[in-house]
């Protein structure tokens, strides 16, 4: 028995005690997989609402560490929705690794993929758990104590037990779309709702911004247009007004957005029939240049706010420790007053967040230099590791088509993986390149919901397009289809 058999099989005595929706084992029609989607969009959405029971005046304390990648993570501040999907996509990005790395070895057959699943089940439990003690005891909803202004240690375990029960909630709800009951995972589902909600409040919003006029870009354009005698100076200042969204950053969001929709019809076409066709009945699937979808930028973006909140963490604790600020220095109050949330100003987690805008990136050339290599490098990894576990390697997609009686006219059932591979193996690295040299683009161009978010977004409203066509169609089998799984 190999070692990564030897670690999963630690896993079997907890598969009887892990929650579990189960397979589908019937064709579900279009219109039930819509409106169980419908229902686990309107459970995330009201545990999104629900504040957190034993909070101090009903509200969190302190800083927020993941304010700048709330919309990223799915998750709102003080609610039973805190933690978001973080805690399902970090089980996710480890177990990743652990395959990479060759220190779990998964088998093609359904009792190990069975196992795979409940050990990242259960390691997305034990996360939630791990992070839900995290955020009490760094003092996100204030002091543990027995202090009058301190919220005791009932209200801390209140407040645990509330996270733990939501992030498995999270992990059911994603588990029934992707066994079959709905469209797309739940994941996708829900980053997409948050992003798409935050670009139509930053471009609508009628409240009051920082900079004293409306929050949202065209409300405050029409209104420094009707209010100001000086158009050309209203319009200035709608399209660069710093302190809120302008009209720059919601035109940059309409550019991204184009591309990504236009990148998205970049594919190979590959040849496929089935056995028992007549000759010259043949068909065409699409190896897609975004192969691996949106998996790696959310991968990358768990990895990334893991790391801003646990520097976040230490540096609140230990502000003077030198390794400490290896990982990440954060802005004092008195080094910026005025600012919503502080932001890391030094270390790891400094060079792994995007520069504030074009000033910040000459100003500081090597902050910029550092993180674009790491996106470009970091989501084309990624992206490679990505197909190995999640079922669509050439090898996996060449087993597949063998089970379905499907082949490649011209080529042996045995070519078939060595004729894929180089395709596949080029789209997912690619593929990653482009996600991350767009994610950048995005991000220095200050679109809306950064470049990550409208990334996620589109390709997430992509996938239901195609999950929906394809579906209406009747078709037996597609590339896409293998992604996720």
């Amino acid at each position: 028995m190999g070692s990564g058999k030897w670690v999963l099989n630690l896993v079997k005595p907890f598969q009887g005690i892990l929650p579990e929706v189960e397979q589908a084992k019937r064709k579900v029609q279009i219109n039930e997989k819509i409106m169980w989607t419908a229902i686990v969009l309107f459970v995330f959405l009201i545990c999104a609402q629900i504040p957190l029971a034993g909070l101090r005046f009903g509200r969190p304390d302190g800083n927020d560490p993941f304010y700048f990648m709330r919309t990223l993570l799915a998750s709102n501040r003080g609610t039973l929705m805190e933690l978001g999907i973080s805690p399902i996509v970090t089980s996710g990005l480890v177990m990743q690794l652990l395959v990479g790395a060759k220190l779990i070895e998964v088998g093609n057959d359904k009792d190990d993929k069975a196992l795979f699943q409940s050990a990242q089940k259960l390691l997305g439990i034990i996360i939630t758990i791990i992070e839900a003690v995290a955020y009490v005891v760094s003092g996100m909803y204030g002091n543990v104590g027995v202090g009058e202004d301190d919220i005791g240690a009932g209200a801390a375990l209140l407040i645990i037990f509330q996270l733990v029960f939501a992030g498995i909630i999270v992990l059911c709800l994603d588990e029934l779309l992707q066994k079959g009951w709905g469209l797309g995972s739940g994941i996708s589902l829900f980053i997409a709702t948050n992003i798409c909600e935050n670009i139509m409040w930053q471009t609508f919003s009628p409240e009051k911004g920082r900079s004293g006029g409306f929050q949202g870009a065209l409300v405050a354009l029409f209104h420094l247009l009707m209010t100001r005698q000086d158009r050309l100076r209203a319009l200035q200042e709608a399209f660069y007004r710093a302190d809120d969204t302008n009209v720059t950053n919601l035109l940059a969001t309409v550019l991204v957005f184009l591309l990504v929709v236009f990148f998205q019809g970049f594919a190979v076409r590959v040849r496929i029939k089935h056995a028992n066709a007549g000759k010259g009945v043949e068909d065409t699937k699409k190896i897609k240049l975004f192969y691996t979808s949106n998996m790696p930028i959310i991968l990358l973006t768990a990895l990334v706010s893991n790391v801003h909140f646990f520097s976040s963490i230490l540096h609140r604790k230990f502000p003077e420790n030198r390794i400490v600020g290896l990982f990440g220095r954060w802005d004092a109050p008195e080094m910026n007053p005025t600012a919503a949330q502080q932001r890391p100003v030094a270390g790891l987690a400094y060079y792994l967040t995007a520069p504030v805008n074009i000033t910040a990136m000459v100003s500081d050339p090597i902050h910029a230099i550092v993180y674009i290599a790491f996106m470009l490098t970091a989501c084309s990894l990624l992206s490679r590791m990505w197909i190995e576990v999640s079922g669509s390697s050439a090898k996996d997609v060449a087993r597949q088509m063998k089970e379905q009686k499907q082949v490649m006219p011209g080529f042996r059932d045995s070519s078939i993986q060595r004729r894929l591979e180089p395709k596949i193996t080029t789209a997912a690295t690619l593929g990653g390149l482009c996600i991350g040299a767009m994610t950048i683009i995005a991000d220095f161009m200050g679109a809306i919901g950064s470049g990550t978010g409208i990334l996620l977004a589109v390709t997430t409203i992509y996938e239901y397009y195609e999950t929906i066509k394809s579906e209406q169609q009747g078709d037996s089998f597609s590339f896409r289809s293998l992604l996720g799984k």
